[in-house]
């Protein structure tokens, strides 16, 4: 059990990370946050958080990163989902509202909006084995996959879906949303990143909506618009 201070310094850093992607120090979070307590007192909770395996130093000097079991507690205990915009909903249900009758068409058109809306890698697989992806050029935004054995390994996945496949089952089963962070992946490179998707079911065709993104995506926004997403191919893929 965390404190309440540690909590809300979790969160803090957590969140400072997905904007910056730089090492959070000490200083800087306390005069970013307003956290009511010195410098010193926060450097003292970071390494209570680094014992309990909530932060890591990536070098010496350097400042503290969340780790995958900090994610982990940020989504389930402390995250608070963003609302999906009502004028972002109706533009996204109008711009696939024309390709209601023709499936294929639907799921490019999705992965596409998807992609735009959470600036990240979009896939959309259905169960006869077929792959519609769009925003591959997103992933080198992020830091993460500049090494270029990290982008490789995301690329492959759009090219294999036995293995997407395989990446989406290590996930446990219930929820409506799934989130894959880190090693959790299954895939040795992709371990700053994470995959978070929805299983679909039109009541004719069924498959997996999902986004690939560093592992400090910001979860709190990506959420509720791939679930908004999921919702209308299942709602509007039942005309098909």
């Amino acid at each position: 059990m965390l404190s309440d201070r540690q909590t809300q310094l979790l969160q803090a850093i957590i969140n400072e990370y997905i904007q910056s992607a730089e090492p959070v120090g000490s200083i800087e979070i306390v005069t970013k946050y307003n956290l009511r307590c010195s410098a010193a007192t926060v450097r003292n909770e970071m390494a209570k958080l680094i014992d309990l395996g909530f932060l890591e130093m990536l070098h010496t000097s350097s400042g503290r990163v969340p780790t995958r079991q900090a994610y982990r507690l940020y989504l389930e205990e402390i995250m608070h989902e963003a609302e999906v915009p009502v004028l972002q909903e109706v533009a996204l249900k109008q711009r696939l509202w024309t390709n209601r009758f023709q499936f294929e068409k639907l799921l490019h058109e999705a992965a596409l909006a998807l992609a735009e809306q959470t600036k990240l890698l979009a896939i959309i697989t259905t169960n006869e084995g077929h792959i519609t992806y769009a925003g591959a050029v997103n992933v080198l935004d992020h830091k993460e996959f500049w090494d270029i054995d990290v982008a490789k390994a995301a690329l492959i996945l759009l090219d294999n879906y036995e293995l997407l496949d395989k990446v989406f089952q290590n996930a446990p089963m219930g929820g409506d949303i799934r989130c894959l962070i880190e090693e959790e992946i299954g895939v040795d490179k992709l371990k700053q990143c994470t995959v978070i998707f929805a299983p679909y079911n039109t009541g004719k065709r069924s498959g997996n909506i999902a986004v690939l993104g560093p592992s400090r995506l910001d979860y709190s926004t990506t959420i509720p618009v791939l679930r908004y997403t999921k919702n209308l191919v299942e709602e509007l893929g039942g005309s098909w």
